[in-house]
């Protein structure tokens, strides 16, 4: 009987301990006032890894009741695991978030806080941030996220190849493929590309479509309950694509950008199109003197050649978490104007702070490449992140597909009007 009494004794304390488990009681730390944040971005290496490492560790060293644990996975499965992590009971207090359409799903999904009550509480932190920056953040005329990075795209050149070949800046597509030509002539990869991770890809795709179909059309197609893309300006964006193809590299699809890159900093090639932010990543190991050109005006093009692609880059606090003063806190720390200067030194990505790029901790072109978003007209954000995952999959599944002759401009539209017709449909 003793034993009998025994087993029951430790199951019925087995079971209050699961149900104050469940019960949503707080862990100890808690009741003596810390708490834990779960932060989870996209950064798993260096310089970016070690500059969230430190943070954290200065945050907490300035905040020692909050602790925060730090996850990350690089760019293309972040994509997919923050879609699974905030559709779990536990999710990241704080996350990292592109801008626009991958932003505006979490959104519309429950999955974020709204922050508009503290852009409006601490109106000394917030009116510091680039303005132009919190819109793609804003949906339906609240805050949801906190803009991070500010970054552009524009074609690096290497001058010295230029000079040496008596070519000029090509501001036209005409012009473009002429300096291509005779790069190509004299031995030299025209344009670096890599499309083995396919978000270079939109990068293009974004620009080509912006210059070449009207900005209300585009709108109305990028809108997943009202998007069609009959227009044919999208068919023209991708030829105009295809006629670059004979001046990428060899096999585009076997390399990332990286490696591309990587072949534009040896001067082995000449050209490639990347982010502003890169130019710390390119200006160490050049031996080149270093130029860029905007993107060139097309014949015929519907839209405006002073806009820009490029969006900013941020974080968003779980809609489910317990703590959302603290993380807000974590997230002001991370935009002050400190941190944002620390950020162009030690990483050469541009903070969304306002005047944090300068000649203390960036170079002229550095400095030029900041100029330049904060002068653009408007801001065109990146295709992949700007349109639903659905279109984004069969414009770059097609566009691998016809990088290898294996696709046609109008097959792959065929493909993208079929994902927008479903889209439609189940919005409806």
């Amino acid at each position: 009987m003793r034993k009998r009494f025994g087993i029951l004794l430790v199951f019925l304390v087995a079971v209050s301990a699961l149900l104050a488990g469940c019960s949503g009681g707080q862990s100890p730390s808690e009741k003596n006032g810390e708490v834990t944040l779960k932060f989870f971005h996209r950064w798993p290496k260096d310089p970016e890894k070690s500059f969230f490492d430190n943070a954290v560790k200065e945050f907490e060293k300035q905040n020692p009741k909050i602790h925060i644990q730090t996850e990350a996975v690089l760019n293309d499965s972040y994509k997919e695991k923050i879609r699974v992590m905030l559709g779990t009971n536990n999710p990241p207090d704080i996350y990292f978030s592109w801008s626009d359409e991958f932003a505006d799903k979490f959104v519309r999904g429950n999955k974020a806080l709204d922050l508009t009550p503290y852009y409006k509480e601490d109106a000394k932190w917030s009116s510091q941030l680039v303005q132009s920056q919190i819109s793609p953040f804003t949906f339906n005329g609240k805050q949801y996220g906190v803009p991070w990075t500010m970054d552009g795209k524009t074609f690096f050149y290497n001058k010295d190849i230029f000079k040496k070949l008596n070519i000029q800046p090509p501001r036209t597509w005409e012009e473009l493929i002429s300096v291509s030509k005779v790069l190509k002539k004299n031995h030299y990869t025209p344009i670096a590309f890599g499309s083995k991770a396919p978000w270079a890809i939109s990068h293009y795709i974004g620009t080509l479509n912006q210059r070449l179909v009207d900005e209300k059309t585009r709108e109305k197609d990028y809108n997943r309950a009202t998007g069609e893309f009959k227009d044919p300006g999208y068919t023209e964006a991708l030829e105009k694509f295809k006629e670059l193809v004979p001046y990428f590299n060899d096999h585009p699809n076997s390399i990332d950008h990286e490696y591309a890159r990587q072949l534009f900093t040896a001067g082995k090639a000449a050209i490639i199109y990347a982010e502003t932010a890169e130019i710390k990543l390119v200006e160490p190991g050049i031996k080149f003197k270093l130029g860029f050109f905007d993107f060139p005006s097309i014949p015929g093009e519907k839209g405006s050649k002073d806009f820009l692609t490029g969006a900013p880059e941020g974080f968003m606090i779980s809609a489910k978490t317990k703590h959302p003063k603290e993380a807000m806190k974590f997230l002001e720390f991370l935009t002050s104007k400190p941190m944002g200067e620390k950020l162009v030194k030690d990483v050469g990505k541009y903070s969304a702070v306002k005047e944090t790029t300068n000649r203390t901790n960036a170079t002229p072109e550095q400095i030029e490449a900041v100029n330049k978003i904060l002068d653009a007209k408007e801001m065109v954000p990146w295709f992949d992140t700007d349109v639903d995952i659905e279109i984004v999959d069969a414009y770059l599944n097609g566009v691998q597909m016809m990088l290898n002759g294996q696709k046609s401009p109008k097959g792959i539209m065929k493909d993208v009007r079929k994902a927008a017709a479903s889209l439609r449909e189940s919005s409806q």
